[in-house]
Order: structure tokens, then C-alpha cells, then sequence
């Protein structure tokens, strides 16, 4: 096996003051993922589909808002336990998996990932940490 190919998961977590029913609408309706589904100002996520359920798809885009760049982020649900848990397995292969626990101050998400083969690890864990920090931002305002 190439050591270089190999994934690596990078786990980023955020505490957000709200309850786990606002959480996770938050995080599950398209209507909401449009809001927050991006890394910095300069992007946005125009529009967003979600099947929530297990071999349901969900498909973000994802643009500069200069319309420079874009691509579709995608991905297959493999396990879902409401309001806990979320696994995916994304459109190149990859795993994901979304934990959501109590917390004293409201809700842990924690979300792991395994890395891909284009950008730095630092650059992923950075980008991804941006976008769950527009999560929180975006549920607590709520």
C-alpha cells in the first residue's frame, strides 16, 4: 500500500447554545444548510437537496460568489440515528460522520472526516472548521 494515498480523518468539533431540535432542523433542512454551507464570505451554497434517510442522497452546491468556481458536494447517507448520529460516504469514496451530544451549554457536534488528495490536511480541517463554525453562528441567530 502507498503510504502517501492513504486517508487520514480529521475530527473538528463545535459547541452550539440551542436545543438538539433546532440542531439538528439546522443541520438537516435544505432551507437552513443554504445559510450557513460555506467557508468564508466570498462563497455561498445556492441551493441544497437532502433525502435524509439511509442510501438517500443529499447534493450542496458550493460557489465563489463571484462565480469564479463552484462544484456540487455530495454524498450517500449510510446510517442515520436522529438527532445522534449521521454517517456518509461522499460522492469520491470518502467517510464522514457527524456525532451530536448533550452538552452542559447545549449541543457537541463532532465531525470527522478522511482527507483528500488535492489540499493540505491543514487546509481541509481549516475549511471544514470554517463551515461548522458558520453552523453555529447561523443556528444560535436563529
Amino acid at each position: 500500500m502507498n503510504i502517501e494515498n492513504q486517508k487520514v480523518s480529521i475530527f473538528i468539533e463545535v459547541i452550539v447554545n440551542a436545543d438538539i431540535d433546532k440542531v439538528w432542523d439546522c443541520w438537516t433542512l435544505p432551507e437552513n444548510v443554504v445559510n450557513w454551507n460555506f467557508a468564508s464570505d466570498d462563497w455561498h451554497s445556492p441551493c441544497a437537496e437532502n433525502d435524509l434517510t439511509i442510501g438517500g442522497k443529499f447534493s450542496y452546491r458550493m460557489e465563489a460568489k463571484d462565480g469564479s468556481f463552484g462544484f456540487d458536494f455530495w454524498g450517500i447517507y449510510t446510517n442515520i440515528i436522529p438527532k445522534e448520529l449521521i454517517e456518509i460516504t461522499l460522492g469520491d469514496e470518502r467517510k464522514v460522520k457527524v456525532e451530536f451530544s448533550e452538552f452542559e451549554n447545549g449541543i457537541k457536534i463532532i465531525e470527522s472526516f478522511e482527507t483528500e488528495d488535492v489540499n493540505t490536511a491543514e487546509l481541509q480541517r481549516n475549511g471544514w472548521q470554517a463551515i461548522l463554525n458558520n453552523f453555529k453562528k447561523y443556528t444560535e441567530s436563529k
